[in-house]
């Protein structure tokens, strides 16, 4: 990565505003203003699931009679009780196995015993449940068409929800009469219980099947036998802990410290990255000097039949840079607080005035690999990218600009 002052206090920002949301550190805090009272079943599952646990374990200590904690392949950590892993963005074998094992956790649970759930992002590939009739295959068909179309997450969490025997409130029924007190760190826009992890624990909402949706899909929750639809949710209690809304607060706390003004845009960050880049990159030109601005959201990407390397941030990444291109005092950074962007182990990437220009001495275009969603192959020959490894949280991604 190319070193200059004001990419790394980019990078500072972008880090201290993940810890602000670390998973440990916002069930502890959680569980001190709130103390859980006696023996505690604990189920945590999503990205964040292992570092929720670790807040669970340090603040209940021997209260937890058992436990099952699910996470993407890469985030597990040691914890005294085992930890299963499954695939993510797409489910294959691993997430049906998690799947069953959350219903095998659940038979074996006294009606008496009061249950602790940990929900984040990532969840809704992480452990499932099928319907009799809908094969794996036609799960992974339905996430990857979701995953490529540019559609957004609520929209896409909806659809999942039809082709399950855990979402869209199936898991309070299941957990019912227990009581249960789900924590819960959101990545979704608005916040809505309903929408992270595709809610589990909280009533559905009537569902039409959007007019863009291909032929084959309404072909496949046609096939769906009548499932019951979940009515008992007084048992459920939700309390939303972390979302990007802290993160943002924290990132504009680092950048003050650093020394400059910061300006948090509450408008959620959201849309294609072709449109999304150079709006960024417009406000960045009209900024004042010495201004941090930050953005929090998640924005979307069409993939072509053969996309290339990187995710959403790499892509808006990218757009804004050519938007840019030429600036001297322009820095712009787009990560995901996850830690990931995309299939690889990038967490995003900060670009610069003169990144289209560095990608051109090496002998790429940063036009053409936009458009073949190839982002991550053209920041890595600038530079660009930037690894974190697992943080421990999921509140979306983190766009932080400076005018230098």
């Amino acid at each position: 990565m190319p070193s200059s002052e004001p990419r790394q206090q980019l990078l500072q920002i972008f880090l201290d505003a993940v810890a602000a949301v670390n998973g440990r550190r916002v069930v502890v805090d959680a569980l001190k203003t709130a103390p859980a009272v006696g023996p505690q079943a604990l189920i945590a599952v999503g990205k964040a699931a292992v570092a929720m646990a670790e807040g669970a374990r340090e603040q209940l200590a021997g209260q937890i009679t058992r436990a099952l904690i699910v996470t993407k392949h890469g985030h597990e950590g040691p914890l005294p009780w085992p930890v299963m892993t499954a695939s993510h963005p797409l489910p294959d074998e691993t997430s049906l196995a998690a799947g069953a094992a959350m219903l095998e956790f659940i038979d074996a649970l006294p009606e008496a015993q009061d249950v602790l759930v940990l929900l984040s992002g990532g969840a809704s590939s992480m452990v499932e449940a099928l319907p009799e009739g809908i094969s794996l295959a036609e799960l992974r068909r339905l996430n990857h068409w979701f995953l490529s179309s540019g559609i957004d997450i609520v929209s896409g969490n909806e659809i999942r929800k039809q082709l399950s025997l855990i979402k869209g409130g199936r898991l309070a029924q299941l957990l019912w009469p227990r009581k249960v007190r789900c924590l819960l760190i959101s990545d979704v826009p608005g916040d809505d219980p309903a929408s992270v992890a595709s809610g589990p624990l909280s009533p559905p909402r009537p569902f039409v099947l959007p007019d863009f949706a291909p032929p084959w899909l309404a072909d496949v929750i046609a096939k769906v036998a009548p499932v019951n639809v979940p009515t008992r949710f007084d048992h459920v209690d939700i309390e939303i802990i972390a979302s990007i809304q802290e993160a943002m607060r924290a990132a504009a706390d680092a950048a003050n410290r650093l020394g400059y003004d910061a300006e948090i845009h509450r408008d959620l960050l959201q849309g294609d990255v072709l449109r999304a880049g150079p709006a960024l990159a417009q406000m960045l030109e009209r900024s004042a000097a010495r201004t941090v601005h930050i953005w929090g959201g998640e924005t979307t990407v069409r993939l072509p039949v053969k996309p290339g390397r990187g995710g959403r941030n790499q892509s808006l990444a990218l757009a804004t840079a050519i938007a840019m291109a030429g600036r001297g005092d322009e820095y712009f950074l787009a990560g995901g607080t996850d830690g990931t962007d995309g299939p690889g182990e990038d967490a995003g990437a900060v670009v610069d005035g003169g990144s289209v220009s560095r990608g051109l001495l090496t002998g790429i275009d940063a036009a053409n690999a936009l458009q073949h969603a190839d982002a991550g192959t053209f920041l890595e020959a600038t530079g660009d990218l930037f690894t974190t490894g697992p943080t421990g949280t999921n509140v979306m991604d983190l766009a932080i600009g400076m005018k230098y």
